[in-house]
């Protein structure tokens, strides 16, 4: 008897092999019409798989990850399909899964246009009503090399011969169609139901530039309409708090190409860095950190005993001075180590926790770049924790505290937790791997925190837990880390005396929150659309006059309101004053403080929203009293001076 072991633990029994889609069929129709492939020890196949021998064994739906890859990977097929019997002379080449969705390449002498896409979507939308089988076979390798070079796919041909021989090659069919590929795939081309083509771009051939340049076309693809929908409004949502568009329309920063990835940060902008850096300066002293800078340029040779020249020197400006060669630092940890350094140290002294607004510059490539999420030139909330190994936990659990409380002043509470272990390779020993990855491991349970494991994604020198965020629109964006490193201290000297005596090498805790000031402000610009709350927006009020009479009131109401730490600016423009209005509103300034002749007269404001609520008259005093309290629930205080 054959026996499957299914994943809540039950079992079935055939008296023969069994496909997964047989399999799926005893358990009950709904699974059955469901199932779009199965995982059989833990690999995943097609439902068309015969399972022989006892096993374990998923049924994978739509509701699951790898259900969702596979519908993507099988809609890049769709796509391809639709193309050829569109355009039989377009050849096919590559159509790999991507987040989100697919894309397919294509030689094709004249390109797609934006039609064309929606041309070919609709045969697509055929292709799937007309519930296609899709099957697998298998051919020698020089077989299929020959069988598609019979077609015309000169592409796929030389995908094949670059296959070491002997090995056989499998291919999908559905309708008219067969295709290069390792599956698995949908059993029909009915169970693709909620796809979309997207755009048209430009891709070479194996991703060289001496190479041809294709067609690319991507395309996204989900279980169902729902999901699909979610996922077009996710993406017009981003289109309309795009950072960059915002950032020039409320005049925050501008890039240029004479600076490449570097950020021109306007007045406005430059307030938000300078009240976030405050903010994160103040919690620093509170918990423990003393503040510090490092140069920009260090000779070469601190970056050879480091370890990152071998590494990272590519990726570095340099510059050359007297015969020597300097690095501008694309991180701050070697420089951190050298102020530890200075002095003899005990373990009375540890745990050391030195933090800096690390300037660093990274030679990213020009096509990377992307407004403030991708830069050259950024500045991290950088601090390094110099610590014996039996403060490793201690250490990691009081910072999990601080990364929580930062979030939650910037409204996110929606965290993912992940847990990166050892890789292959690597320095330090088993013991020391152990005892740093159950530190990590402990800091997390101890907190009911629920976390993924990525084994053997740590870095070569220790494991790091990363902390991501979710955003009101659901996307995911990775901030903050804390890594634990054996390696550097040693190489670059750093010692302390231990209780005992004896002569140790700390422990390094690299950890960051924001992970680069840049990112962060741009990942808060599309978060809040640009309506930041009281305690970060650059102007947090205006002062508004009707007309000339009243601008001697105006100009000391916004001295006394700058004069108590709030960032306060007038209109005395001879401007109608829903001119006003309007344009104070677009520029989304939390309050508008509208000052006529009774205002004046009185000792009083007139307080609007940026949301057009109108808070009626109120003395100076009261507004001072609501905008204290405002700043102050979300968890900043203003600093003195």
């Amino acid at each position: 008897m054959l026996k499957v072991t299914l994943p809540d633990g039950s079992h079935r029994e055939f008296p023969r092999p069994v496909t997964v889609a047989e399999l799926a069929a005893s358990i009950g129709p709904g699974l059955a019409k469901a199932a779009l492939a199965g995982k059989v020890n833990g690999r995943i196949v097609d439902t068309s798989f015969r399972i022989e021998q006892d096993a374990q064994v998923a049924i994978i739906t739509e509701r699951d990850p790898e259900g969702l890859e596979v519908i993507r990977h099988s809609t890049a097929h769709l796509l391809a399909q639709a193309v050829k019997q569109l355009y039989p002379e377009a050849q096919v080449t590559i159509g790999p899964v991507i987040e989100d969705g697919f894309y397919y390449d294509f030689a094709f002498k004249r390109g797609f246009t934006e039609e064309d896409l929606r041309a070919i979507e609709t045969r697509m939308l055929d292709l799937a009503k007309q519930d296609l089988p899709v099957t697998r076979r298998l051919l020698p390798r020089d077989e299929a090399a020959a069988y598609f070079r019979g077609l015309g796919e000169e592409y796929k041909a030389k995908i094949i011969e670059d296959i070491p021989q002997g090995e056989d090659i499998s291919l999908y069919r559905q309708g008219d169609f067969e295709d290069l590929c390792r599956g698995p795939h949908v059993p029909s081309t009915g169970k693709l139901k909620a796809f979309r083509l997207m755009k048209v771009a430009g891709a070479y051939w194996k991703g060289d530039s001496r190479n041809e340049m294709l067609t690319r076309v991507y395309g996204t693809a989900w279980g169902d309409k729902k999901a699909l929908d979610a996922y077009l409004h996710r993406l017009e949502e981003a289109e309309k708090r795009d950072h960059r568009k915002i950032g020039k329309a409320l005049n925050l920063f501008h890039m240029q190409e004479e600076a490449p990835g570097m950020v021109f940060w306007h007045e406005h902008g430059w307030r938000i860095y300078q009240t976030i850096q405050r903010y994160m300066s103040d919690l620093w002293r509170a918990n423990g950190y003393r503040e510090i800078r490092t140069p920009q340029l260090v000779d070469r040779s601190l970056w050879e005993k480091s370890g990152h020249w071998e590494k990272f020197h590519d990726d570095m400006f340099t510059t050359e001075s007297e015969k020597r060669t300097f690095a501008v630092k694309p991180m701050n940890c070697p420089c951190h180590i050298q102020i530890y350094n200075q002095g003899l140290k005990s373990y009375r002294d540890l745990p050391l926790r030195l933090a800096e607004f690390g300037s660093c510059h990274r030679n990213e490539q020009s096509g990377a770049l992307h407004g403030l999420m991708r830069v050259r030139g950024f500045t991290q909330d950088d601090a390094h924790i110099f610590c014996s190994e039996d403060e490793i936990q201690s250490e990691v659990s009081a910072f999990i505290d601080l990364l929580h409380k930062v979030y939650a002043d910037f409204g996110f509470s929606n965290l993912q937790y992940k847990l990166s272990t050892r890789p292959a390779n690597r320095i330090g020993s088993d013991e020391i791997w152990d005892k740093a990855e159950h530190a990590l491991e402990q800091a997390l349970n101890s907190k009911n925190l629920p976390w993924d494991l990525q084994p053997g994604e740590g870095a070569f020198y220790g494991p790091k837990i990363e902390f991501s965020l979710k955003d009101s629109i659901g996307r995911i964006w990775q901030c903050g880390t804390i890594q634990v490193d054996f390696s550097m201290p040693g190489r670059l000297g750093a010692t302390y005396i231990a209780e005992d005596g004896s002569k140790r090498v700390p422990v390094m805790l690299h950890r960051a929150i924001f992970g680069s000031l840049e990112r962060f402000i741009g990942i808060l610009i599309e978060e809040y659309a640009g309506l930041f709350p009281t305690w970060l927006a650059p102007v947090q009020a205006t002062v508004l006059t009707i007309t000339d009479r009243q601008a001697d009131y105006a100009g000391q109401v916004t001295r006394e309101l700058n004069r108590s730490g709030f960032r306060v600016e007038a209109d005395l423009r001879n401007e109608k004053i829903g001119f006003k209005i309007r344009e104070h509103t677009l520029q989304r300034v939390p309050y508008l403080l509208v000052i006529g002749d009774r205002e004046a007269q009185e000792g009083k404001l007139s307080v609007r929203t940026r949301t057009g609520e109108d808070l009626g008259s109120m003395t100076l005093a009261a507004f001072v009293e609501r905008l204290t309290g405002e700043v102050a629930s979300h968890g900043f205080v203003i600093s003195e001076g």
